[in-house]
This record gives structure tokens, sequence and C-alpha cells, in this order.
């Protein structure tokens, strides 16, 4: 088999074998096909599309080329979720007591963040002691006892997709929904998950900018999961503007923490509730999504979801009285607040910009190397749709900078005011259950 011969029958259209992806991935991975040829064959592929079929087989080839994370030995139908990225997404930290708490083993491989704000990790680690440095034999225990733990990503998952995507990163060919979806939807495979919830962002905030590319993608990674062997939904949601008010490592905690109480924002709790309800349903848990929301809204009600976070917590060596009293999670020196300049509607709010203006305050990194502020951040006291009276508060700074006038500027542009209201993307678009 010649590396020659695949790169001319993609570039020509034709439908590559399971056992050339094979050659193609291993090959790669091992280092005997140089980069010039994977990324011919890649640039290939941006242009001709793969089929269904070759899109599972990349996926599968890029799960077998390393460790796979087998959780046979926890009970139950273990079920993941994923989100494709945004501003202010709180909804693991949520979702995992959530869905926990009806009795769905959740066990969560989870990353650091690169980018607006820290990943869930990150987060988490706002909350004094607590670790993800679980071995094995620990994080099975913990889910089968306690149903939820979240541990770090393994160095050696899926290192196929590592290169691939350093490769696809400097060759401009990131952008396309074969390779986007088999990137995602291998490391989620490899992770060892029964089923898989999908939360496919757009807007602003989002890798993807339309419903429609949204959806397109959302489509291509569900045809994966259910042709491997792994029951898949996606539900495209709207990222114009962030999710909840929170953004901001320990100020995210502390809206999670509200929204296990029953006092969170109404967008982060309904999406919450939607992708929780999905999740208790392919966990076989429930019939219905509605009868699943029904078993979620009544744990948040009666304690059980906050009983379950504050377990878990417990369990990996965090201070449960801390979120108990959020007061006590890392606090910024200066709280800026800013106010309207007019009065009006508030017709838009600029993901990607408040995203940005986050990390510049502290709350992201730049590069892998960077400190994370877990205290800073940027908390908004008013959505996309709300009025808004001159001098009214738009939103407050946590910072521990002592220059921010950059940042103030970007925020103000960031908010868009008219007089008259516009209209809103609704929350959730669609809930794609087929490919």
């Amino acid at each position: 088999m010649r590396m020659y011969d695949i790169i001319a029958k993609k570039r020509d259209g034709f439908e590559l074998t399971k056992e050339e992806i094979d050659f193609v991935v291993h090959g790669y991975t091992k280092g005997d096909i140089p980069d010039y040829q994977v990324s011919s064959l890649l640039m290939a592929i941006y242009f001709q599309g793969m089929t269904e079929k070759e899109r599972s087989e990349l996926t599968l080839a890029m799960v077998e080329s390393g460790e796979i994370i087998d959780l046979s030995p926890i009970h139950g139908i273990k079920v993941d979720k994923h989100s494709t990225g945004g501003v202010g997404d709180t909804t693991t930290l949520i979702l995992a007591p959530l869905v926990a708490s009806c009795g769905v083993p959740v066990a969560k491989m989870s990353g650091r963040g690169l980018g607006h704000t820290g990943g869930t990790i990150d987060k988490l680690e706002s909350i004094p002691g607590f670790h993800v440095e679980l071995t094995e034999e620990e994080f099975i225990r913990q889910v089968n006892e306690r149903k939820v733990a979240v541990i770090g990503q393994t160095g050696n998952l899926t290192p196929a997709d590592k290169k691939l995507y350093s490769l696809r990163d400097v060759t401009a060919t990131v952008n396309s929904i074969p390779l986007i979806a088999s990137s995602i939807m291998s490391k989620k495979i490899a992770a060892g998950a029964d089923a898989i919830v999908l939360d496919v962002k757009c807007g602003s905030g989002a890798f993807m900018k339309s419903a429609e590319e949204a959806k397109t993608l959302a489509k291509a990674m569900v045809s994966i999961g259910n042709r491997v062997g792994r029951k898949t939904i996606a539900l495209i949601t709207d990222m114009s503007q962030p999710l909840g008010k929170a953004v901001g490592n320990a100020l995210e905690v502390k809206e999670a923490i509200e929204t296990l109480r029953g006092n969170g924002p109404k967008d982060l709790t309904e999406l919450c509730l939607t992708l929780g309800s999905y999740m208790v349903v392919l966990a076989e848990k429930a019939a219905s999504p509605e009868e699943a929301r029904a078993m979620l809204e009544e744990n948040i009600a009666n304690g059980k979801a906050f009983e379950t976070f504050l377990s878990f917590v417990e369990a990996q060596g965090g201070d449960k009285s801390v979120c108990e009293n959020v007061e006590r999670l890392p606090e910024a020196k200066k709280k800026i607040e800013l106010t309207a300049k007019k009065s009006g509607f508030i017709t838009g709010i600029a993901a990607d910009e408040i995203g940005i203006s986050a990390m510049m305050l502290g709350a992201g990194r730049t590069t892998k190397d960077s400190t994370i502020d877990l205290s800073a951040g940027i908390v908004l006291h008013k959505k996309a749709g709300d009025e808004i009276k001159e001098g009214e508060p738009l939103l407050t700074i946590h910072t521990n900078k002592l220059e921010v006038e950059s940042v103030i500027e970007k925020l103000y542009d960031s908010i868009h005011i008219e007089n008259t209201k516009a209209d809103i993307p609704p929350l959730i678009y669609e809930v794609i259950t087929e490919g």
C-alpha cells in the first residue's frame, strides 16, 4: 500500500477503505509517513469530504492509536456530555452532580482551558483542596459509590488526533466537518462512555457561527457515534451571548452552585435541564425527556443535586464548606461596575468579545504555561432582550490588575443598546437524534 495512491484516490473523490485509513493513521502516528504527505491528504479531505463510513473508520482508527479507558467496572450506563465550547459555559459543573443525583454514573474526563477562561478542572480547582489526581481504581470506586468523579485527561488518549490536529492547525484544514467530527468523537469514544450527549454551539462565541453549520457538524458527530455503537444525540444551542451571567473560574463555580440550589440564571438552568434530561434518558433512568426533566427539577428543589455536588467535592479533597458559603471562594481585590451610557434595550452581547475581555483580566490562558487568576472575570447584570435605563449597572469587572481601561472600552463596545427591542436567538435550536 502506498501513501501516494491513497492521496490520489481521495483527491479524485473516491471513498477510502478501512485498511487505507488505518494505514494512514497508524503510519503517521508511528512517524512512518511524513507530514507533507498527510498534509496533502488532509487538503484532499477538506475539498472532497468523507462518507459516513469513512468518518467512522477514521474515528475508530484514532481511538485505537492510544489508550482506551475501560469503564466496564462501573455499574450502569455511563453517559458523557461534550460541549463544543463557548463563553460562560458552566454546564459540566452543574450537569455532573445533577444527573448523578438521579442515579446516572458520570465518569468525566476534563481538561484545562486555553483561551477565554479555564477548563472544567481549572474551575473546580477554585475550590480549596480540590484535586483531579485519582488512580484508575479510585476513579471507578468513587463513581460506583458517589455516582460522579472528574479526572484530568490522560496523556495517551488518541495520540493520532493530537498529531493530526497540530498539522491541520498549520495547513488551513481545521475547518473541515469530517475532520472536526472525527477529532471530537475519537476522544469521547476513547474515554469509555456508553452514550454521549453533544452540546453543539453556534453564534459569535462559538466555533460554528451559524445554526446551519452547527447542524451539519452535529449530524456528522451523531452519525459517527451511532455507527460505532454509542447512543448519541446532539443539541444545537446558542452562543451569540455568554451563557448565564458569570465568566471566570471562581465566578462560574459560584453560579453553578447557585443553579444547583435553584437560584441560577434562567438560560443556564434551562440548558442544563434539557441536556440533563437527554442524559438521563440515554442512561435508561427515565422513559422520556419530560419524565427525566421532572426528576431533575425535583432533585434541585429537594436539595439532592446540591448534596451530590458536596459529596463529589469532598471525595476529591475539596473544602465543601466553601461551597456552602460561596463568599469564601477566591475573590478579586477590585470590583468595577460599568453602567449603561443610555437607556434602551440590549440587542446583543458579543460573546467572543466578552470572552476575550475576561482573558485580558487574567481569567484565561494565552499560552499553555500561562497562570490563571481564578478570581478574575466578569458578571453580567443584563442579557440580550433586557431593558435598561441610563446609569443602571451593565456588568461588574472582577480583577487584580491595576490597568483595565482597554478592557472597559472593549466591554462597552461589546454590548449593543438600541431604542427598539430586537429578536433574540433561541437558546435551543434543535435536537439531532440521527445523522
